[in-house]
């Protein structure tokens, strides 16, 4: 049966230290839920729905960088065309939302790409991930929050306008510029967050639905203005792709970020009463919403204004302004100031989920995993993270960290991708269970010893059966399952099977060098023209024959056991896992030196905690690898000797 003992090695070896970067924990599923809901004194609130799912996945996603977004990308890049490079973006959002959507019902637990990638890919990768991600949250929650204060000013009158108490100053001799506004509203939205899940969630709708309004406003009152003034700009000698089609496709790869937050929405999995229906449906509708918001207030901007002649810090309002209607720079700063509120929630609220998952599995210390027996919140973590995130927003000007944030979210869309082909193609045949169901893994495999001997001495008398004519001639005479042939020939098939996992597990990790090197001769402007040939064609062969590979070879039967099953089911795999991955990837490696620069130093500390603590802390090395066919009997004898 071949039960292996011990996750990791203890001696601190190189080999098993190599080991633990690759061993995966347990798949969820409703035998390994009711036994952690069986060993654990406080679990997560199922308190979300539908609804409060699509509030939190457009609050996080809508901020205040649209009313900016616009009239920057839109006098640089699209032109008129600046609609068609949200749909664009939003399509490519759309493919990592269908791969996050069907991990998110089959694996309903708090981590995210984190938990997925542990899962799937291996300790080492879902230790970085979460790592990154961690910085993600901490630093664009801090930047949402530095963002805030002159928005609110500008509701008095002037960026000078707060009372002292809220307003930045600069600490003489420091040339340090701190904020107390945002450290205050940090503060607030943490407190919040410790109340209660579906009361975080119900606030966020209501401050969302205000952010939505205005957006609505903005389509409407703009459509009339624009109907009136015969939309000018769209009334160009230029025509509507004033630089191209490669401007169009450069204006989508910027407003692409526009999208980041839904990613949000799978991080509260836990939480969800229904998670097979209502995660996907909450990532689905959440994504659609914002994609036609933004796509109507950019088609009704660049009508309003030419492209060339927008004010590229406030575009809207000096549209509106243009046409006569001032005042709606008021109403315009409220909906940046609300949409602000909250991506600032939905900043903060990831993070101790990721922290409270990578707790409980041993990486990090057991304070991190603490639920609160009133609220179901992670309240430790939630405080510590709200601490961090407010002292950064009180002391530093992070915006040019900002570009961490989107490497933390492109990582995990990749990876998200990668496990969704390892999901189909190379599940896990081996899963991790706890020592403590060591009595019923032995009578397991007692029992399938005794039944394994059994068959094998029906086997050895069975004669295979005879292919008949219509006259009951045989055409092939009675042949003993000892013949050489047969023999051969079932060893044959048995050597296949075993090698299509091998052969798709290879082409994917060739299939990921492909894009790396595709991506990577298309972004290196420094490359001479020849070795760009070179490198595009060694790229696209092994891309192109990845997805070749994968489209003939057939689906490993495994994946319809994985997790929870008669969730979300991402569609065109393995095309669409492959094209989401070639997006990513091009956009992670376009976001500069100095980006890379700062994330590499965060993975270094990330990589020194886990050599030094999370290695020999992991939850893994006392488990008990068993195979993942076995595992519903292993709960049932466990179940069944609790009860008797």
């Amino acid at each position: 049966m071949g039960f292996v003992e011990g996750g990791g090695d203890k001696g601190g070896c190189f080999i098993g230290g190599m080991k633990s970067l690759v061993r995966r924990k347990q798949v969820d599923s409703a035998n390994s839920k009711s036994s952690s809901a069986a060993g654990s004194s406080h679990q997560l609130a199922k308190a979300l729905t539908i609804p409060h799912l699509i509030t939190i996945g457009v609050g996080s996603t809508i901020g205040a960088g649209v009313y900016i977004l616009v009239g920057t990308v839109a006098r640089e890049h699209s032109g008129p065309a600046l609609t068609i490079s949200f749909l664009i973006a939003g399509i490519a959002a759309a493919l990592s939302a269908f791969c996050y959507a069907e991990l998110a019902s089959r694996c309903p637990s708090a981590g995210s790409a984190y938990h997925y990638s542990y899962i799937c890919v291996g300790e080492g990768v879902a230790w970085l991930i979460g790592w990154a991600l961690v910085l993600e949250y901490t630093i664009g929650g801090s930047a949402v929050a530095r963002g805030i204060s002159p928005n609110l000013a500008m509701l008095f009158g002037s960026p000078d306008s707060l009372p002292f108490f809220l307003a930045r100053y600069t600490i003489p001799g420091l040339n340090l510029t701190v904020d107390p506004c945002a450290a205050i509203l940090v503060f607030l939205v943490t407190g919040l967050l410790c109340v209660g899940i579906k009361e975080s969630a119900v606030v966020q709708g209501f401050v969302t639905s205000v952010n939505v309004c205005v957006m609505a406003f903005v389509i409407v009152a703009g459509g009339y203005l624009g109907y009136k003034a015969g939309w000018p700009g769209y009334e160009l000698p230029v025509g509507y792709f004033p630089y191209g089609v490669n401007g169009m496709l450069a204006g989508a790869s910027t407003v692409f970020f526009a999208y980041i937050g839904f990613d949000s929405v799978a991080s509260t999995a836990e939480e969800v009463k229904n998670p097979q229906r209502d995660l996907p449906m909450g990532i689905g509708f959440a994504l659609s919403i914002c994609c036609s918001l933004y796509m109507l207030v950019s088609a009704v901007i660049v009508g309003l204004v030419p492209y060339y002649a927008m004010d590229p810090d406030t575009p809207i309002s000096s549209a509106f302004a243009s046409h006569g209607i001032n005042w709606a720079a008021y109403v315009i700063t409220i909906g940046a100031c609300t949409s602000l509120c909250s991506t600032l929630m939905g900043s903060i609220m990831p993070q101790p989920r990721i922290l409270m998952a990578m707790a409980r599995d041993g990486l990090l210390p057991a304070f991190f995993s603490d639920v609160n027996k009133r609220t179901q919140v992670p309240v430790k973590g939630t405080v510590a993270t709200g601490l961090l995130a407010g002292t950064l927003a009180f002391f530093m000007n992070v915006e040019q960290l900002s570009g961490m944030v989107s490497v933390g979210t492109l990582l995990a869309f990749t990876m998200v991708a990668i496990s969704v082909l390892i999901l189909r193609y190379v599940p896990p045949v081996e899963v991790p269970l706890p020592s403590s169901l060591q009595e019923a893994i032995d009578s397991v495999s007692l029992r399938r010893s005794g039944c394994s001997s059994s068959s094998d001495i029906d086997v050895e008398n069975t004669k295979i059966p005879t292919v008949t004519s219509d006259d009951s001639t045989p055409l092939l005479g009675e042949i003993s399952s000892g013949h050489p042939l047969v023999e051969k020939a079932a060893s044959r098939l048995s050597y296949l099977v075993r090698q299509r996992r091998k052969v798709a597990g290879w082409t994917i990790m060739f299939t990921c060098i492909g894009v790396c090197i595709v991506t990577s001769a298309a972004s290196i402007v420094s490359l001479s023209n020849p070795a760009r040939y070179a490198l595009s064609g060694i790229g696209g062969f092994l891309l192109l024959s990845g997805l070749i590979v994968l489209t003939c070879i057939d689906q490993d039967d495994g994946r319809h056991s994985f997790g929870h099953t008669g969730g979300f089911i991402c569609p065109f795999v393995p095309l669409l896992p492959i094209a989401c991955i070639l997006i990513n990837v091009y956009l992670l490696i376009n976001l500069g030196g100095a980006t890379w620069a700062r994330v590499s130093a965060w993975l270094v500390i990330g990589a020194c905690i886990y050599a030094l603590y999370g290695r020999t802390h992991s939850s893994l090395n006392s488990a008990v690898y068993v195979p993942a066919t076995h595992v519903d009997e292993i709960y049932q004898t466990s179940a069944h000797s609790l009860t008797c």
